[in-house]
């Protein structure tokens, strides 16, 4: 992934609502949802929602697929996995990081009510 795109990307998801529509859409998966849907769902007009969906097209994170009379929006994975490689890329002073060794190594404990964070 070239510097600009990520840029682009990062410009895109620096927004409320278009980090909101593309979380959205990742839930979504590959079924993706239509701008009706994704209004409802957001709570975001229909006019408003136009714009951030454009904007998040021009950056590469979403597609657009006509059903019939329907848009149907998806978030573009490939494009969400390069920017996450991108910023990991170096990381672990360049050895590789294997996510599942990232998840393995969490040792999250729920919090009690009462006790200090």
């Amino acid at each position: 992934m070239q510097e600009i795109d990520v840029v682009r990307a990062l410009a895109a998801l620096a927004q409320e609502v278009r980090l909101r529509v593309f979380r959205a859409l990742v839930v979504a998966g590959p079924a993706g949802l239509t701008p009706g849907d994704l209004s409802t769902q957001l709570e975001v007009a229909a006019n408003t929602l136009s714009f951030h969906l454009k904007e998040l097209t021009h950056a590469g994170l979403i597609s657009q697929e006509r059903q019939g009379r329907n848009l149907i929006y998806r978030a573009a994975f490939d494009t969400m996995n390069a920017l996450l490689g991108y910023l990991t890329e170096n990381c672990c002073q360049g050895a590789a990081c294997a996510p599942s060794e990232a998840a393995s190594s969490c040792h999250c404990e729920p919090l009690v009510e009462g006790e200090p964070l």
